[in-house]
């Protein structure tokens, strides 16, 4: 998952910059500066994400989204948000599972209402499939996708296949 996270910092509006390495070589790079950047968790799994990037960008600031699949509408229902402001922010959006899209899409909707540009904002997810990138991609085109992964498809209860089953319930050790 860190290097999933250090892609997915990559696309954070890098500056070329010029090094000079430890045996006095100057060598041309790339700098991303990380007190503009805005890591925002899906509450629960979204936080294993976190924790990686944290990490690797200790300077980012943190926001967290609870949203929820109803089970019986597969639709996703929003339940808490804290955001710092977003405004020019370069924001990564953490949720290791991209299913439906239908909960990264109400997400990436409470990024844009609390400032965000769509073309700042970075999903990153372990494992996808094509029918959640093709629902983000249809209604935001601008985001950019970051993935391990991308998984055959969903089954009729629209869980990711093969899959893995419920990322948070394994990442935590807890049962569904």
């Amino acid at each position: 998952m860190t290097i999933l996270c250090e892609e997915g910092l990559s696309y954070g509006n890098p500056e070329k910059v010029t090094i000079t390495t430890p045996t006095g070589a100057m060598v041309e790079g790339d700098h991303v500066d990380c007190s503009e950047v805005v890591a925002v968790s899906i509450i629960r799994a979204g936080d294993s994400l976190l924790e990686c990037f944290m990490n690797i960008a200790p300077e980012a600031q943190v926001g967290k989204i609870l949203i929820q699949r109803n089970e019986e509408t597969k639709q996703p229902q929003l339940f808490y948000s804290k955001l710092p402001r977003l405004t020019s922010k370069n924001v990564m959006l953490l949720d290791p599972m991209l299913a439906t899209g239908g909960s990264a899409k109400a997400a990436i909707q409470v990024l844009l209402d609390n400032g965000a540009s769509e073309n700042k904002i970075v999903f990153l997810s372990v494992v996808s499939c094509p029918e959640g990138l093709a629902a983000i991609h249809s209604a935001y085109p601008a985001v950019q996708i970051v993935t391990g992964t991308v998984d055959e498809g969903l089954n009729e209860k629209a869980y990711i296949v093969p899959g893995l089953g419920d990322y948070g319930d394994r990442f935590y050790g807890t049962e569904a």
